[in-house]
Formats: C-alpha cells, sequence, structure tokens
C-alpha cells in the first residue's frame, strides 16, 4: 500500500514538474526539496528555506530533501498523540479554549509574518492576503471562542413511549487523532480554519501544509511550535515522501483540500483504515449572467470572483461565464473597462494581480491558450511573463468544446465565455458538467433565481455575487459529487470533526413486562396500540379486549 501511494504521489507530482533538482527562479516554489536558509520577518527570524546562488542569475540551487520522516517516524508520531489524546486533556473546555485563544493571539501577533510569507509564495497583494486569508481565519477563530461552550454542551432531544419514562441527549466527543492536508492556494487559511475546527472539537491533529507554499509552510511549523500545544498539535512539513508516510497511517478523520485526483489517493489511503475523509476539492464554477442586471457591479463581481481572487487560482473562483448571444458583447465590454480600472494598462505590471503559483502551472495554462482554434478566441489580455509568471486576465468567447479549458479545471486567469440563445439554456449547460463547488447567477429576475437554486446542484451557490458565500459562517463549505464530501466554516468545523453520540437515560422505574418473554397476544396488542399511541386501543387491551371487540 506504501508502495503504491507513494507510486501514485510521484507520478502526479512529477507530472506537475515538482521533481526537480535545479529550478529557474520563476518555478522555485515548485520544489519537493527542503531549501537551506532562512528569511527575517519585521524582527522575527523565520526560517523561508529559500537559498539563491546568485540573486543575478535566473537558476537557483536547492538542496535534495534528507527528511528522516518515513513510515516509521509517522507511526511513532500518531502513537504519541493518540497516548496524549487519551491521555483526557483534549477533552477539556480549557484546553480547546486555550489553543483557539493562541491561534487568534497568533494571527494578531505575526500579521505581518503571514502576509510577506504569502507575498513570497505567490505574490499575494496585502489587501488581498488581508481580507482572503488572515482576516477570514480570524474570524473563525473569534466565533469557535465564542461559540465554543455552545457547541460542547449536550443537546436534549425528545423520547418515545417506547422508552417512558426517560430522557436522551446527542453528546458531542472528538475523534482522536486527525490529520489535515492543505493546498497551496490559500496556504495560510486552508491550513488553519481546518485545524480550527479540530481543536475546537477536542481532537489531537496533525497538519501537513503544501510544499508548493513552502515560505507559509515553514512559518506555520515555526508559529505552532511557539503558540501551540507540541504535545498534541503538530506540523509536518515535505513532499511526497512525507505524505506518503502520512497517509499510510491509521487516522480518526482526514481532511484534505486539493484537487481530485489526489483527493481519489487520499479516499483510497482512507480506505485501508475505514477512516472517515472530507475532501474539499473544486471544479469548474460557473457564472450565469442575465441581460437584467446592474452591468457594472456584475463586472467588478465577476473580476473580484476571478483575477482580485489569487488570480483565478481559487476551487470557487469563476471558471466559465455563460451569457446569452445578444448580451455577450455587453458583458465583455464592461468587464474589459473595470479591468483596466483594476489592474491598470499593463495587468502584468500591476501589484494588484497574485502570480502564477509555479512554472508547471504557468506552462499549463500557456497550453491551454495555444491549443487549436483558442488563441483566435481571445478578446482580451493573453499576454504572458514567464519570468514573472504572470498571465494578465484574459477573455475568450465560444471557445471550441473539444479544448481543454472547457473540461479541466481552469484555474488561473482565463476566462471563456458561453454564449447561449436564452438564458434558461445555460442552466442546461451547467447541469450538463460535473457538480461545481460553486455556482453563481446574476439577474433580478426572481423567478430565475428560484429557478437557478432549484436546479442547479452545486457545493454553494452565490446570488449576484461571487465568494462572499464562504464567509457566512453559518452556511457549510463544502462539495458534492467530484467537487468533494463534506463541509465546514463555523459549527460545521466544530461538527466535521466531532462525533454525535446518542445517549438514552432511564432510572429503575417503570420497567414493564411487556417487553420480556413470554410473548402473549395480550402483549401484542397492548404494544402494536401504545406504539401506534392509540389510548382506547391500549386500555381495552390492558382489560383483555380487542379493539375489535
Amino acid at each position: 500500500m506504501t508502495k503504491l501511494l507513494e507510486m501514485n504521489l510521484h507520478t502526479l507530482r512529477f507530472a506537475e514538474g515538482f521533481c526537480r533538482t535545479r529550478l529557474s527562479v520563476a518555478s522555485l516554489a515548485t520544489s519537493p526539496f527542503r531549501l537551506s536558509s532562512s528569511g527575517y520577518c519585521g524582527k522575527t527570524r523565520i526560517s523561508s528555506r529559500l537559498k539563491f546562488a546568485c540573486y543575478a542569475t535566473v537558476s537557483a540551487v536547492v538542496e535534495k530533501n534528507t527528511s528522516d520522516f518515513d513510515g516509521k517516524e509517522a507511526a511513532l508520531l500518531v502513537e504519541e498523540l493518540r497516548v496524549n489524546f487519551n491521555s483526557g486533556g483534549t477533552r477539556s473546555y480549557e484546553w480547546r479554549i486555550s489553543q483557539l485563544q493562541n491561534i487568534s493571539r497568533m494571527i494578531d501577533e505575526k500579521e505581518r509574518c503571514i502576509s510577506e510569507a504569502l507575498h513570497q509564495d505567490l505574490s499575494k497583494p496585502e489587501l488581498e492576503a488581508f481580507l482572503a486569508e488572515i482576516s477570514n481565519t480570524k474570524s473563525s477563530c473569534v466565533l469557535a471562542i465564542k461559540e465554543l461552550k455552545n457547541w460542547m454542551a449536550p443537546e436534549t432531544v425528545k423520547t418515545s413511549v417506547t422508552t417512558f419514562p426517560s430522557s436522551a441527549q446527542i453528546v458531542s466527543e472528538p475523534l482522536g487523532v486527525v490529520l489535515v492536508i492543505s493546498a497551496w492556494n490559500f496556504p495560510f487559511l486552508l491550513s488553519v480554519e481546518p485545524i480550527i475546527g479540530a481543536i475546537a472539537a477536542g481532537n489531537a491533529v496533525v497538519l501537513k501544509p503544501s510544499e508548493i507554499a513552502p515560505a507559509t509552510s515553514s512559518l506555520l511549523a515555526k508559529l505552532f511550535s511557539e503558540y501551540l500545544d507540541k504535545s498534541t498539535i503538530r506540523v509536518i512539513e515535505g513532499g511526497v515522501p512525507e505524505t506518503t508516510a502520512l497517509l499510510d497511517q491509521k487516522w480518526d478523520k482526514i481532511f484534505f483540500t486539493g484537487g481530485a485526483r489526489v483527493g481519489r489517493i487520499v479516499m483510497a489511503a482512507a480506505a485501508k483504515h475505514l477512516t472517515p475523509v472530507v475532501l474539499e476539492l473544486g471544479g469548474k464554477c460557473p457564472a450565469l449572467v442575465d441581460s437584467d442586471v446592474n452591468l457594472q457591479v456584475v463586472a467588478r463581481r465577476i473580476i473580484a470572483g476571478k483575477w482580485a481572487c489569487n488570480n483565478g487560482q481559487a476551487c470557487i473562483g469563476v471558471d466559465y461565464v455563460i451569457t446569452t448571444k445578444d448580451f455577450a458583447s455587453k458583458l465583455i465590454d464592461a468587464l474589459k473597462t473595470e479591468l483596466k480600472t483594476f489592474f491598470g494598462e499593463n495587468p502584468l505590471e500591476s501589484k494588484d494581480l497574485s502570480r502564477i503559483v509555479n512554472s508547471f502551472h504557468f506552462k499549463r495554462l500557456e497550453s491551454m491558450l495555444k491549443e487549436n482554434g483558442v488563441a483566435d478566441k481571445i478578446v482580451q489580455g493573453g499576454q504572458t511573463s514567464q519570468d514573472k509568471l504572470k498571465i494578465s486576465p484574459t477573455i475568450l468567447v465560444d471557445v471550441p468544446e473539444a479544448s481543454s479549458m472547457m473540461h479541466e479545471e481552469i484555474f488561473g486567469p482565463l476566462l471563456p465565455v458561453i454564449t447561449v440563445q436564452k438564458i434558461e439554456d445555460g442552466v442546461q449547460v451547467i447541469r450538463s458538467k460535473s457538480k461545481p463547488l460553486a455556482a453563481y447567477l446574476f439577474t433580478y429576475s426572481k423567478e430565475l433565481q428560484k429557478k437557478f437554486v432549484q436546479d442547479v446542484a452545486a457545493g454553494g451557490i452565490g446570488i449576484n455575487d461571487t465568494v462572499l458565500h464562504v464567509t457566512v459562517k453559518d452556511l457549510p463549505f463544502g462539495g458534492v459529487g467530484e467537487s468533494g464530501i463534506g463541509a465546514y466554516h463555523g459549527k460545521f468545523s466544530y461538527e466535521t470533526f466531532s462525533h454525535k453520540k446518542g445517549v438514552l437515560y432511564r432510572s429503575f422505574a417503570g420497567d414493564s413486562d411487556l417487553r420480556y418473554p413470554p410473548y402473549t397476544p395480550k402483549k401484542k396488542m397492548l404494544l402494536k396500540a401504545l406504539l401506534s399511541s392509540d389510548i382506547f386501543s391500549a386500555i381495552l387491551a390492558f382489560f383483555g379486549f380487542s379493539g375489535d371487540s
């Protein structure tokens, strides 16, 4: 099993250009190797693992991963955490609240460090990093601190006549030792938010951050060690070998954020131990645009959910737009105008646009544009800079259906626009594809809104906006079908990492002979009457009469 997992993960990583010993500066973040050096964040020194042979050169030498973390080390880690979990310390309210408060303090005190790590990994603009990652994570933590006592409180439920007299409760208990494997595109948010849920629920937890965002991964390892309980909360850095070693262990839950291909590998590994999983995946998230809209607002909100959202590298970002043939030119003109306002005449020079994460993904996106029949469909953008790992916001109209961008999740700054005869046809286009993680509709029409919510199966839906639904902590966030399994955010995070245990309380009084042998016709009549809540028949049966008498 271990060899199979490692072969599968290596195959995927190699295909994605991650396994190299010499890298261009632009592709440095792709390395699965440990990079040896350090950097500074304000007055706090952190290990960034990035060392250039020469700042002026176009290549960088990196040291091969010599980690000692293998299957044996992983097994020892899980065993240690399980012993510590079984001691009962993580179950108390005091332990949980103290760790959550430490996370909140960590975010406040290290905000600058976090922002700089995100910029190093993705050139993420400071404001975007704050809004999308730091602020979101902090609000999740504050909510958990505020609501933890309520979440932990047993829930009283009604009982039936069958158990009278009795009372019953649903008691939440931690699952045990859980594994969180996070993604590179929002490497702080997607690491810490599930950890908040796991801690709130009282679990011991291991975080495996993405090696594709090495600065954030290194920072998380340092900060968790500094702020959190090392006996029950750990960070394991690394690439394929470390991930393989972790996946080969028995966990009480695995929480994975990433692509569907690796998601299948995670699920296969979990199946070996019958371990439950949460898979936060992705998919092709559509935006259906009616002609009955405020055009400027629509354009701005699509841009916010595409290019101002990690430059399209977001699982809930707008993957493609559908509108009518008659309205398409108006929508595209509005998008062009707002793109110029947001990112200037030359978006490749804009500091408000994140870069592509690494050279593999840059080349993947570039190859989409070079496919037959695609380039001549570009109506906006298309400029690229491999040195900067940037592609300008690119709009295409009615690209060939056979092209890869119409079938694969784009995960980048390319936006195809599909035109249909009437807006209702757009719903059928969405339904013909795999269920997305998110789907968006822009219209004033209440009837169309109702139809869209009813007919479109998606992890979540946004009406007249994009991506903001994930900030509502009372809404579950998760996929359906190919876009994922399970959900989290707010109380849903707590419940994801909890087992709801049903408990029935009875006294020794009221012990009826009805449930015990010998079974008689009178007992049967009385039980049937009681279970059907037919008091009159129950009285008759008690005195030996049939309800038919």
